[in-house]
């Protein structure tokens, strides 16, 4: 990934390949990435609902901790407990400040010998910042190698057997959050089972510069569809899953976002905001992450206000026009104690205010494996 032009925005390895499919370009994280395809938004994401979608995801930061310190030092500064991790195992889990905020959302990934945190890549000076400032008393080391790895996302029911055409690597044999080590297409490549779209599928993390002839050797098995961030924001959505900058900022704790289960609080290892996270978990938090549908045809819209009995409470988070349940869904924050299905309240959409309800996250469950 390279800058093209001193203070410019950067450019994914992929950058050519999308422009030649005609997509349609927009500045995001401090990059120049697709936000959709000639078919559009609504086509793409039902095509990974279907069938089987392909995103580059090539943006996010990857950064290696390596030493006998490597899983202390990384469980100190995170929420979740990184010493549970088997190796070959990934960890949702969030990056904290002493106040308990949140710095960042990643994933940690347990190699044998070695960690790798996936970072957002609007974060990812702070988040290196940030650790570093805490790398102090451990015997660890940390590097930044984003800039020579690509990732793409290959996303849906069809996934699995789409990877699996490319590759040796059982891919029945990587359960959830797990990983291999193997090779896809004749190239060096971590396989896994990870994804941001509710559905099944795998992230592929390789050398950025194979990262054209790893999405050609994909597409040329003639199943996939290439799809963009408009359609990879509206599926996390739907799947109920959070967004750095809209659910989470540094703000909010991971308790007030609902994220409780990354929140490891009886863990070996204290941890940054462990203190604040232990006091909201005993008395509570003033506020909640919450979902909820309009029931008439409008879009909560990212800041829009939200009214909560009549008073001013926040704004909308994220909202759609949910492709999938053709419903209009959204996330905002309510008082703690309103915060539970069912709840009414109102959101001013361009000066009309529309009644919303609370409802069970997430919106949309893939169908079990028959």
């Amino acid at each position: 990934m390279t800058d093209n032009a001193a203070g410019a925005l950067k450019r994914t390895p992929l950058h050519d390949v999308h422009v030649a499919l005609g997509a349609k370009i927009v500045p995001f994280a401090g990059y120049e990435m697709p936000v959709q395809y000639p078919q559009g938004i609504t086509a793409e994401h039902k095509a990974v609902r279907d069938g089987c979608g392909m995103f580059d995801v090539s943006h996010m930061g990857e950064v290696i901790v390596r030493g006998p310190d490597a899983i202390r030092f990384v469980s100190s500064v995170t929420s979740n407990d990184v010493a549970a991790l088997a190796i070959g195992q990934i960890q949702y889990s969030t990056l904290l400040r002493a106040d308990g905020t949140i710095v960042d959302d990643l994933l940690v990934y347990r190699y044998a010998d070695h960690l790798m945190l996936v970072i957002n890549a609007s974060n990812r000076d702070k988040d290196l910042a940030h650790l570093t400032a805490h790398l102090a008393g451990f015997d660890c080391t940390m590097t930044d190698i984003s800039d020579s790895i690509a990732l793409l996302a290959i996303q849906g029911p069809n996934a699995q057997a789409v990877v699996q055409s490319l590759t040796g690597t059982a891919l029945d044999a990587i359960k959830y959050y797990r990983f291999a080590e193997g090779q896809v297409a004749n190239m060096p490549c971590t396989i896994s089972r990870t994804g941001y779209t509710g559905e099944d599928g795998f992230e592929l993390y390789f050398d950025a510069t194979q990262a054209v002839a790893m999405w050609n050797a994909v597409m040329a098995t003639g199943q996939v569809t290439p799809t963009g961030l408009g359609a990879r924001d509206s599926l996390r959505l739907e799947a109920g899953l959070c967004l750095y900058g809209h659910e989470l900022d540094d703000h909010t704790t991971p308790l007030e976002a609902g994220l409780n289960w990354v929140v490891k609080l009886a863990k070996a290892e204290p941890f940054v905001g462990q203190d604040v996270l232990r006091r909201q978990h005993n008395e509570g938090t003033d506020r909640k992450l919450v979902g909820f549908i309009i029931d008439e045809r409008a879009i909560p819209r990212y800041g829009y206000p939200v009214v909560y009995g009549g008073v001013p409470f926040g704004t909308v988070c994220s909202g759609i026009m949910s492709p999938t349940l053709g419903v209009a869904i959204g996330t905002c924050f309510l008082p703690s104690a309103a915060a539970v299905v069912g709840t009414t309240f109102e959101i001013d959409i361009r000066g009309k205010m529309l009644s919303a309800r609370v409802v069970k996250l997430p919106f949309y469950k893939r169908p079990a494996k028959a």
